[in-house]
């Protein structure tokens, strides 16, 4: 058995288990999809170590590291590295670059549980730049192009139906728009970009080099998309769908209210309602300036009667009063303007149908 594995293509490929030894401010900040967190020390042992360490050098940070883990701390923690690899023999461990901490880990998992388990070679700090690489390597060599349209049209209903769709928003956990918090937190930064990485991994592996991807600003919430990619979508070809005021309306009823509602109901429970009324107003503020005075109020009032009314019988019909405004007075006029200054690079307009035909037709076309 290798101790030192290196083919970080395999373990994303496959999903490969993995023990993230890191301390849980490092896991926090940024981690892979599905690794589980057991570290070899907590925040606070870290931060004492790291201090030593600075002030007397590596050996006194050593000997402090064991004094601080021992004991029954040490053996709860071997107990649930134990655990982790017997019910995931097929897995590995890491810390930040594949050094001493991972070593401790694998060394102490052989002498006290008997369990020879691999490592991962260059740690944390090799599988994300090697995601990273991913990435660019995807930019510079795929073909891609972009899906736009007003909003409510349903892009990302048509992205999901592509094998070689890319969900950016689904990757954030964000809808893209001012109103698209959802009722469960973002990734971090680092997380977004691990995820997205994995996704093109495995599409390109099952032969796909062209990517269709919902066109957006560079910030999607709090998640930024990586630079080489956005600067590209500055100029990828374009296709536009369209879709009925009516049809729009209705989705983003859905999506917006009826949905998110019960999304919030389902984290918060018995405030649910009354958090995804704070995030609907919130929203509407977010954009204020944008709207001016007037606008803001009139659909401020919109919003207060229908979320009111739907506190009070649950219907939400009200609701479309302040979509069917927000559209008609401040997002079509936007779009338009956008389509209009980026109609040299629209190659196909069409409805959901039409759009989801020319996009397999594409792919097929070019591989």
């Amino acid at each position: 058995m290798s101790i030192d594995f290196t083919d970080y293509r395999d373990i994303f490929l496959n999903d490969r288990p993995m023990l993230d030894a890191r301390a849980p401010i490092e896991f926090h900040k940024g981690a892979f999809p599905g690794v589980v967190n057991l570290p070899l020390m907590n925040d606070h042992e870290r931060q004492r170590i790291g201090t030593c360490y600075k002030q007397h050098g590596q050996q006194a940070a050593i000997t402090l590291g064991h004094q601080l883990v021992s004991g029954e701390i040490k053996a709860e923690r071997i107990q649930a590295w134990a655990d982790f690899a017997r019910a995931h023999p097929e897995g590995y461990l890491y810390c930040f670059r594949g050094g001493l901490r991972s070593q401790i880990v694998q060394q102490w998992l052989k002498d006290e549980a008997g369990i020879d388990y691999p490592r991962v070679g260059g740690g944390y700090k090799a599988m994300r730049s090697f995601l990273l690489d991913t990435v660019d390597q995807a930019v510079a060599q795929c073909d891609f192009v972009l899906l736009g349209g007003m909003t409510g049209t349903g892009k990302t209903e048509v992205l999901t139906q592509l094998r070689n769709g890319l969900d950016l928003e689904g990757h954030a956990n964000h809808r893209g728009s001012s109103f698209g918090k959802r009722a469960t937190v973002q990734p971090s930064n680092i997380d977004f970009e691990n995820r997205l990485a994995v996704d093109v991994l495995k599409k390109r592996a099952h032969g796909i080099e062209q990517f269709v991807l919902e066109d957006e600003s560079r910030a999607i919430g709090s998640c930024a998309l990586p630079l080489p990619l956005f600067q590209g979508m500055q100029q990828y070809p374009m296709v536009w769908l369209e879709d009925s005021q009516e049809g729009r309306v209705e989705r983003i009823l859905r999506d917006y209210v009826v949905d998110l509602c019960a999304e919030f109901i389902s984290v918060h429970g018995d405030e649910g309602f009354a958090l995804f009324s704070e995030r609907l107003l919130e929203s509407l503020n977010n954009v204020q300036k944008r709207l001016g005075g007037e606008r803001h109020r009139r659909m401020l009032i919109l919003m207060e009667d229908a979320l009111a009314e739907q506190a009070n019988s649950g219907a939400v019909d009200l609701h479309r009063g302040w979509i069917e405004g927000l559209l008609r007075e401040y997002y079509d006029p936007m779009y338009a303007f956008q389509r209009e200054k980026k109609g040299a690079r629209i190659e196909f307009a069409g409805e959901r149908e039409a759009v989801l035909e020319y996009l397999l037709e594409r792919i097929n076309q070019r591989g």
